[in-house]
Parts: C-alpha cells; structure tokens; sequence
C-alpha cells in the first residue's frame, strides 16, 4: 500500500509469524541421534538458521520446526503425485 500524501514511499509487507513447534515434533526431535538431527539441521532455511543463531529458538524447537516443515512439504508433494497419476489413468 502507498500513501497518498507526499513523502516517501512505504509499503506494508505482511510476514508469516513463525508458529512454535508442537509438542508431537518437539518429542519426534528428541527422539532423533544427533547424526540425524544434524542432517535435519543441515536442510534448514535461512529463516530457521537466523533463529538459532539469535537464540530466539533452541536447537530442538529448530528442528523440530524443520521435521514439521519437511513433513508439510512431503504430504503436499505425495498429493501431486496421486493427482498426476489420478489424470494419467483417467
């Protein structure tokens, strides 16, 4: 959005609120080793990498904030596919 009066131009940019972990992706991270929890660490965005750095955010809350991620993207992905493969047969 622009103001209309004169004067610098601003723009209002809405961002998504980082949500915390839940409590199931919180006891999934825990029950990682720490090589996987590496791996997972590994994959983070720079969002994810910027909050432990600031410690806004522990190292588990982060990755159990990426499992869920990973998961989200996984189901969505797993949809596509039975969608393409649902036009394909029909």
């Amino acid at each position: 959005m622009y103001q209309e009066t004169p004067g610098p131009v601003v723009m209002k940019i809405k961002r998504k609120k980082m949500k915390p972990p839940t409590k199931e992706y919180l006891e999934k991270a825990k029950s990682l080793s720490k090589k996987d929890a590496e791996l997972l660490m590994s994959r983070m965005g720079r969002k994810l990498t910027r909050r432990l750095e600031d410690k806004k955010l522990s190292a588990m809350e982060v990755v159990a904030l990426q499992l869920e991620l990973e998961d989200e993207q996984l189901t969505a992905w797993r949809k596509t596919v039975a969608d393409m493969r649902g036009k394909r047969k029909g």
